[in-house]
């Protein structure tokens, strides 16, 4: 059963001094300090989101064994891609992955389960969304079938290595992000970031972002690395301890822009599946509850933005 490599951290640092680390400030998007005073809480709470099916991937340990085991060959559609939902919820029961933690108890999810919905961003948002990380994606990568862009630590697929998308762009001396971008970015991240607090009844202010939190895109191209393998079943917490909250945001359509592809919770009874949808959000708690899987893309390009808190 092989074991995913972790993605190396390349770290942008607000102050770089170019046009590029202003505007991120400026926006609110991200800066040094607020990374050296929340530095500690980052590892409160997980929160994925934002990414292209055929995009998104976490670099998790892979549990293929555990699938074979436990998986169903029954499938169930949790959301199905032709409907919009404002509120699907299903609860499961917790594991026993939470009660080894003794720090940040505030954090710790109350009752567990998974939530689909499809009223949190306008068309025009995700959209919006899908440009700025096609514009950052065309500068690299992967050689395989799965890219990832981070525009917190400017980490981006190139071949089969990372490069930092920041350090590159000071180098080009071009502007490729514009203040607008940084700020539309960081007000979905918030919305998104309330709507779980919400939903788990935890402290909005008890949540923090953490890594990695991405834009992927996934595709047909044969896999390089291990890292390109997104479709092997897996629990984010056991990779990332720091995850308790994992979000999806969907950039495109499942049967339209691409094939295969589709969201899998793993189960013992049934599996189930969520079908992305243009603006859908997907979020579960991280633990072993949800062990999960995407299906191979077989056509087209699927894309998202994964965000951990």
């Amino acid at each position: 059963m092989p074991t995913a490599k972790r993605k190396p951290h390349l770290t942008h640092r607000g102050n770089l001094g170019d046009q590029m680390g202003e505007v991120r400030k400026r926006s609110g998007f991200i800066s040094e300090k607020s990374c050296q005073k929340t530095t500690s809480l980052f590892f409160c709470v997980s929160l994925g989101t934002f990414g292209i099916l055929g995009l998104g991937f976490l670099i998790l340990i892979y549990t293929y064994l555990d699938y074979l085991q436990f998986g169903s060959s029954s499938l169930v559609q949790f959301a199905k891609q032709d409907a919009t939902y404002e509120r699907a919820y299903y609860e499961v029961p917790c594991s026993d992955d939470y009660k080894k933690e003794t720090k940040f108890i505030d954090c710790l999810p109350k009752k567990c389960g998974r939530v689909v919905a499809d009223n949190l961003l306008t068309d025009e948002e995700s959209d919006a969304l899908l440009r700025i990380g096609m514009k950052g994606l065309a500068l690299g990568g992967s050689s395989g079938g799965a890219s990832i862009l981070d525009l917190h630590s400017g980490a981006l697929s190139k071949g089969t290595e990372y490069i930092n998308i920041f350090v590159m762009l000071k180098r080009m001396k071009e502007d490729l992000f514009t203040e607008e971008d940084f700020i539309l970015y960081n007000n979905v991240k918030n919305r998104i970031h309330q709507t779980i607090a919400k939903e788990f009844n935890i402290p909005a202010k008890k949540l923090f972002l953490t890594k990695p939190t991405f834009y992927s895109r996934m595709t047909t191209i044969p896999a390089q690395t291990i890292h390109d393998e997104y479709w092997h079943p897996h629990v984010d917490k056991e990779t990332y301890g720091s995850f308790h909250y994992t979000s999806l945001l969907y950039l495109t359509n499942y049967g339209k822009d691409f094939t295969g592809g589709r969201f899998i919770f793993v189960d013992k009874a049934q599996n189930m599946t969520v079908e992305p949808r243009k603006g859908r959000v997907s979020f579960f708690t991280s633990g072993s509850e949800n062990l999960h899987h995407v299906e191979k893309v077989e056509s087209g390009t699927s894309s998202r933005w994964e965000e951990t808190v």
